[in-house]
């Protein structure tokens, strides 16, 4: 028999403003502790130097963790021209510079390169998987590195502000699989220039923003008690994105049991849309003749 996992069953989202110097996975495992849940995950990982919005799933929220994972993301984040790093962050060795500082109108022009559906090389210090093995492993252990391009959609690329000559402040909003680092690097190879990012931050995820997100210190006091649950919101926020539908006693039981149900909705042949009975998610799946036909179940107790 598998060992149960201790800690109760509480399920919804919470949005962390992430603070730097933490890896995404050690501060899932702190709220973990903190609401003493029995299951925790996040969507879209944050490197430890970067701030901003990390939404973590607990309970049966973990389940709708891929419609956060797979929808867009907006980023602020500062580079500095001049130099490439080769982790093309501040974190980095130094292993190229140049004089050239190009004027603004040149960055804006070249931003628009970026727009669109792209194709990217993640940097070699990521988390992408090479032969089973992690690239930033392998780039520790000063093994060449090889990395396929990758596909990414990008639909905003701009110029919020120049601080210096030798920094600029971009916004970014873009799909799943994005890496910052990257286009930082791009676009100082496009300019002539070289670059690498020094500050990062997560503005938005979905339908989650940091205008409604919670600190550490905040839940610092309420860890371990039933006080610290007003910060968390419902499952059902994490799935805004997707049409939804409702059904009645009947189909409620038999969508907890993997089976199609009657669904009134006013979504469209063959449309992907989430089902709740008496406001309570249930499942999802794909809307075909008055039934959803669930892909995932969502086991919310059904009173």
């Amino acid at each position: 028999m598998g060992r149960t996992r201790k800690g109760r069953n509480i399920s919804g989202w919470l949005i962390v403003d992430k603070p730097i110097g933490l890896t995404s996975s050690a501060v899932v495992n702190k709220v973990r502790w903190a609401f003493d849940a029995k299951k925790a995950g996040h969507a879209g990982t944050l490197d430890p130097e970067a701030t901003g919005l990390l939404a973590i799933a607990l309970g049966e929220a973990t389940k709708t963790i891929p419609y956060i994972t797979d929808a867009e993301k907006a980023y602020e984040f500062v580079i500095k021209l001049g130099a490439a790093t080769n982790t093309d962050d501040a974190e980095g060795e130094i292993i190229a510079t140049s004089l050239s500082r190009p004027a603004d109108a040149e960055i804006i022009n070249e931003l628009q390169s970026f727009i669109g559906e792209t194709m990217q090389v993640p940097p070699k210090f990521s988390a992408v998987k090479i032969d089973g093995e992690r690239a930033y492993k392998l780039a520790r252990a000063g093994e060449e590195v090889e990395i396929s391009a990758r596909p990414l959609f990008v639909s905003e690329l701009t110029l919020i502000d120049r601080p210096t000559v030798n920094s600029v402040v971009l916004g970014m909003t873009c799909g799943k699989g994005g890496y910052v680092r990257a286009v930082a690097r791009d676009l100082g190879q496009a300019l002539g220039c070289y670059a690498h990012v020094t500050k990062l931050r997560r503005i938005w995820s979905g339908p989650f923003d940091l205008e409604n997100s919670v600190t550490l210190e905040t839940l610092e006091p309420f860890a371990r008690t039933l006080k610290i649950d007003k910060y968390l919101r419902p499952l059902e926020d994490g799935l805004a994105d997707l049409s939804k539908g409702t059904t009645n006693a009947e189909g409620a039981a038999k969508l907890q049991n993997g089976n199609p149900a009657i669904c009134f909705t006013n979504a469209e042949y063959g449309d992907e849309i989430w089902v709740s009975y008496e406001g309570k998610a249930q499942a999802i799946g794909h809307f075909r003749s008055g039934e959803i036909f669930p892909n995932r179940v969502i086991l919310q107790k059904i009173d």
